[in-house]
């Protein structure tokens, strides 16, 4: 690791600049900072993310323990070329911008697609990985992923007509609970002022829901031979990768935590709480 990649721990998710790198034909945008160390934590995102959608709150209090890493996949945002098809492509993707910075072995933490993701990543390089948090995701083949598709536009559709972000009705219940919760957290979101990402494409919309969906109908994966300690966390009620896939992901790792499932919550379970969330992720990292 060069020390250029790391960042001063002074910095919050707001403020950290943005980085790049070159890697596989690909200028991967990213923002690292908090401790230095030879393991860092890569967060992987979930669909049509970019740098601006990583949970502020989440992303400082880890960097206030360990060196954290967010990064733009092929296409998205500020990373340059066109949005890979598939979970094995993006998984190719992430494993050369690790290499591009000088890692060895990294901690991963990944929400929702970047879950899929990560589990296709172990299937091509597991030893460039030590800890894993798989959060409001499931494995390959999974009961309901492919559905996704429908949902997600739907909701897309829900939210232009009521002028919210869809994220508003895709991660949160529609109670009062959860709708105060989705308020918050779409405020966080919008912390960062200045030098924002650049905002993502309908094209990558359709291209990675395609990805999933396909992914959704692909053939379960053995993953009982990866030895790696995991933790798995999601919503009680997730409508997106429906809950029962969180209980399925960690019976299928031998060294799996036992799930932690938020009540009241769906997919975006992890934000709503927070809080929780970090005391339980943080000292899964550290210890």
């Amino acid at each position: 690791m060069t020390t250029s990649n790391a960042q001063s721990v002074n910095y919050s998710y707001a403020t950290v600049p943005t980085q790049f790198v070159e890697a596989n034909g690909i200028k991967f945008a990213y923002r690292s900072y908090g401790k230095t160390g030879d393991i860092p934590v890569i967060y992987f995102n979930h669909l049509t993310a970019n740098l601006d959608n990583c949970d502020p709150r989440i992303m400082d209090a880890i960097a206030a323990e360990r060196h954290i890493i967010s990064f733009d996949y092929r296409g998205v945002g500020a990373t340059t070329g066109e949005q890979g098809t598939s979970m094995p492509d993006m998984a190719k993707d992430a494993i050369a911008f690790i290499h591009a910075l000088g890692y060895k072995q990294v901690d991963i933490v990944a929400f929702s697609m970047g879950g899929f993701i990560t589990q296709e990543l172990l299937l091509v390089e597991p030893i460039l990985v030590r800890k894993i948090i798989l959060a409001g995701t499931g494995p390959r083949g999974g009961e309901g992923i492919s559905d996704v598709v429908g949902l997600t536009y739907k909701d897309i559709f829900k939210g232009l007509l009521t002028f919210r972000d869809p994220k508003f009705y895709l991660f949160f219940t529609q109670n009062k609970v959860g709708k105060d919760a989705a308020r918050v957290f779409l405020k966080r979101l919008n912390e960062r002022t200045e030098n924002r990402d650049k905002k993502v494409k309908l094209s990558v919309l359709k291209k990675q829901l395609k990805a999933i969906e396909t992914w959704g109908h692909g053939t379960p994966v053995d993953l009982s031979v990866f030895k790696h300690p995991v933790l798995v966390a999601n919503g009680d009620n997730d409508r997106m990768v429906p809950t029962p896939n969180s209980y399925d992901l960690a019976k299928r790792f031998p060294n799996a935590e036992p799930v932690v499932i938020y009540p009241n919550s769906g997919h975006g379970g992890i934000f709503q709480y927070h809080e929780e969330f970090l005391k339980k992720a943080i000292s899964f990292l550290t210890k």
